[in-house]
Formats: structure tokens, sequence, C-alpha cells
């Protein structure tokens, strides 16, 4: 059965990030994916220049009319912008059975914030607790810690145990900020502690990477219903995106990654 899985996130209308990377990431690894909007914004992959957020009752309209009539089989959730809509969500998605993925989006590639500091409190003390896996960059982790950003594995697997002690089942802490020839990410449960590394791909081609990799990781989660093995095919799956970025040609800034790459014929 291809699962159904919904995104709860902003617009990117260069394509590369939100609600549109997510469906073609969603569509890429097997699901059909679903979208309520949190925002709007003016972005291009040279920065954000505006945005309009949607009124916290018609997020809960929009979540309604999905959640009523589809089988939603995985929730990711992304940009929310305010507290007002963080709550809104949390209080949708509290009786709900399907998995949710936090990606705690907070900062745009550019430096542009996407979520306002007071709603910080709102998303770490009502979503992580709701969430099957969240997904923070080290910024994104410091952030929801109220710490400094580490620059090692040590701090890494120190800020992974204490995101866990918030009330997620899981933690995927993505490590692409620390320096290096890898990017190694740290999957941690009660159970389970395990590196995910990859090659680093030496390209600008960037923007909406962590959007794309919880989306992935949103479909695999509803295909498989293992945490562990939902992170490793996502992480599979960006690093072949990531790869195959250069093979587009989107903007002067940090481009898109390939969310089709494994459909472009070889030269």
């Amino acid at each position: 059965m291809i699962p159904n899985i919904l995104s709860i996130a902003g617009s990117d209308p260069s394509g590369g990030a939100g609600i549109q990377a997510d469906i073609k990431a969603i569509g890429a690894n097997g699901g059909y994916g679903m979208a309520v909007l949190t925002a709007l914004t003016a972005q291009n992959t040279r920065g954000v220049t505006g945005v309009e957020l949607v009124a916290p009752a018609f997020v809960t309209a929009q979540l309604r009319a999905v959640l009523t009539d589809v089988r939603t089989d995985a929730i990711k959730i992304g940009m929310l912008g305010t507290a007002a809509i963080t709550e809104a969500v949390a209080a949708e998605l509290a009786g709900q059975r399907a998995p949710v993925v936090l990606d705690p989006v907070m900062v745009a590639k550019g430096g542009d914030r996407l979520l306002a500091a007071e709603a910080v409190a709102a998303l770490r003390e009502r979503l992580m607790p709701l969430a099957r896996i969240v997904t923070p960059n080290l910024p994104e982790a410091a952030d929801l810690l109220g710490e400094a950003e580490v620059s090692d594995r040590a701090g890494m697997e120190r800020q992974a145990r204490a995101l866990l002690a918030l009330g997620p089942a899981a933690v995927l802490l993505k490590g692409g900020h620390l320096a290096g020839e890898d990017c190694p990410d740290l999957f941690l449960d009660r159970d389970r502690m395990e590196w995910l590394v990859a090659p680093r791909t030496n390209t600008r081609n960037t923007h909406g990477t962590g959007c794309t990799l919880s989306s992935a990781l949103a479909t695999h989660l509803a295909l498989s219903g293992d945490a562990l093995a939902a992170c490793r095919a996502a992480k599979t799956y960006v690093s072949g995106a990531i790869a195959g970025a250069d093979a587009l040609s989107v903007g002067s800034g940090h481009g898109p990654t390939d969310h089709f790459f494994m459909l472009r014929s070889p030269e």
C-alpha cells in the first residue's frame, strides 16, 4: 500500500525547500504527499524577502480537512513560524496515531529566521513529546537546548541525549555543520545509538536538505515502521540528491538538491 504522508510546513516558491521539497521527496521515496501550509514566503536561492503567516485557525481547518478524511500514515512538521501556530498544530496532533517527524526549522540557509524566538519554548514543550523522531541540525539543537553549538562528535552525543530527554522517541542529530570530509549524523533512541556517515559533497546546492531529509524519513518510517531503518534510507536518499544537485541550474545562490536524481539518464 502506498503510504499517505502529510507535511505541515511553509511554502518556498523557488521549489527547493518547504512544502515543494517535501512533496518531491515524499513522491521520490514512494509515498503520496499531502500538505498543510503554515506560511507563504517570498524566497529564492539567495534568501527570504518576505513571510505571510497563515492564521492559526486556518492551519487547524486544513489539518482537520485532511485528517478527518484521508488515512495518514506519517506526518512531517517543518516551518511553523509562531508560538500560536505551533500550539494549534500540537492541539490537533495530540490524539493522532500517525508517527510524527519533527524538523525544527528555525533559520533558512541564507540566515533568515523562520521561527520566532518566543516560539522555541512552545515547540520544545508541546511538539517534542509528540515526535517519533526529531531531526535538528547543530544550530537548531543548540537553540532548543539553550546551549552553545557543539563542534565535535562527543558534543553531538551529549546534546542528542539532552534532546531525547525532552520527550521524543528518537533523535537524528545532523552533523553537516562539523568540519571534515564526512557528514556524520547521530541516531539515538532509548535502546540504540548509531552514527550514519556519508562523504561530504563539494557543492553550494544544499538548499532544503533538512526538509528533504525529514520528508524522506517520514515516508520510510511509514513504509518500514522502524526509526533507524528509516533514518538510514533517508540519509542514503538525501546524499544522492546532494551529489546530483549540480546537474540542476536553479538560481544564483544556494541551489536545491536534485530530488529525482535516480530518474536522470546516465551520460
